[in-house]
């Protein structure tokens, strides 16, 4: 079994078909068809269905895939470790952010670490946060942000504690108030994110812990959707303060939600006992330096 086919297998997964993996590894289709042929053989069973729009894992295909995503990865992390014995001139930065924030928090950190380490490839994945952690666990990412609390195995930084802001319609008989209560809200219809994101997580819990039931009136993946969603009067929602201060003024109004349990904490998680490469050290030394966890207080 070799590290070229475990490669191979990868890519075809990722790309959804033959050719296209052929064409990321800058290699010809029957070269990743024979790849693939072999490995099924070393493994003695079939890895892929092949179907006339794609490929599908079978349940072999699944086990393998998963392994020969963290072999490659730690591969990765030895080239990366060897990169930084030679001055950082060479290595990847394989990181998670979430949707939420990114566009305040992380994107001029992103542009101060190509400026300070401009040998390291920057491989960015903007998902919601429990699509990332699937993705670290898989290997697939070395490093993410997302919202607390974290999975038990893994390592946690926090960095931000923000508050949330209640996003209230014009008119709204909560409106002009400084702060309200959570419970307060759910006499009206709610606009969630999609499945995916921690926000309806940490909102699901605060309705169990409050005994009360959201109404949902629509979900959207971008800050700027939902605040305009809010504003045409389909509902209330939440966000961090950091989304939505620059983005004022607004056709809506605003109240704090000043509820302990009610909090956007993020922070930088990987996985427990997972030797960090140098470029993600580095990260973590930057974000550390440039966001303190004052940021928001």
């Amino acid at each position: 079994m070799e590290l070229r086919h475990l490669e191979c297998l990868v890519e075809v997964v990722k790309c959804g078909g033959f050719s296209a993996a052929a064409r990321s590894l800058g290699t010809t289709q029957p070269t990743v068809s024979k790849a693939l042929q072999q490995l099924e053989h070393d493994c003695g069973a079939p890895l892929l269905d092949r179907l006339g729009h794609g490929v599908r894992l079978t349940d072999a295909g699944e086990l393998v895939w998963r392994r020969a995503t963290a072999i490659l990865a730690e591969r990765e992390n030895l080239q990366a470790e060897l990169a930084g014995l030679r001055g950082m001139e060479r290595g990847r930065l394989r990181l998670g952010l979430p949707v939420l924030g990114s566009s305040v928090l992380f994107a001029p950190l992103v542009a101060a670490y190509r400026q300070r380490y401009p040998g390291i490839e920057i491989e960015l994945h903007e998902q919601g946060s429990q699509r990332l952690e699937e993705q670290l666990r898989r290997g697939e990412i070395e490093m993410a942000a997302t919202l607390a609390p974290v999975p038990p195995e893994m390592e946690w930084r926090e960095l931000v504690d923000e508050p949330l802001l209640a996003l209230l319609p014009k008119g709204h008989p909560l409106a002009g108030r400084s702060s309200v209560r959570f419970h307060e809200l759910t006499a009206s219809p709610f606009i969630l994110f999609e499945k995916g994101f921690v926000l309806n997580a940490v909102l699901a819990r605060a309705c169990r812990k409050r005994g009360i039931e959201l109404h949902e009136a629509a979900r959207g993946r971008h800050a700027d959707f939902v605040i305009a969603l809010v504003s045409s009067g389909l509902g209330v929602s939440l966000l961090p303060r950091l989304e939505v201060e620059p983005r004022r003024p607004l056709a809506l109004e605003t109240a704090l939600i000043d509820e302990s349990d009610l909090r956007w904490r993020l922070g930088l998680i990987w996985r427990t006992g997972a030797l960090l490469s140098p470029a993600a050290q580095r990260w973590l030394e930057l974000v550390e330096e440039r966001l303190p966890l004052s940021f928001s207080k």
